[in-house]
């Protein structure tokens, strides 16, 4: 009987090292993964991005797979292309655009 525990042993520790591995190292990485695809599919014109070398600009439009950016500020603005696949993440969301009735239920509350 302690003859073929012993053979077992080294399949055991190598199932352990797998689920370790599998633990620390993969399943972190898939979830960053899916956190950043999601990042990435609900990014809208606006929004302020850095890619992953390093360009900062906002969104100025979305075409299947290619993000324009504007870049530079007051007269240097320029406008480059860069694909989704390339946003490493996200600056500050695009001001939300105010709605023609905002401040008026206030006023008519008041009267």
């Amino acid at each position: 009987m302690d003859q073929a525990m012993s053979n077992f042993t080294p399949l055991i520790m190598m199932i352990l090292v797998i689920v370790v591995f599998y633990f620390i190292l993969i399943r972190p990485q898939k979830k960053k993964e899916k956190a950043l695809q999601n990042m990435i599919s609900s990014l809208k014109v606006g929004d302020e991005v850095a890619s992953i070398g390093g360009i900062h600009g906002k969104i100025t439009k979305i075409k299947d797979n290619i993000f324009v950016l504007e870049t530079g500020a007051g007269t240097t603005k320029s406008y480059i292309s860069i694909e989704k696949s390339a946003i490493a993440r996200l600056i500050s969301e695009g001001a939300a655009k105010p709605s023609a009735d905002d401040g008026d239920d206030e006023e008519d509350k008041a009267e």
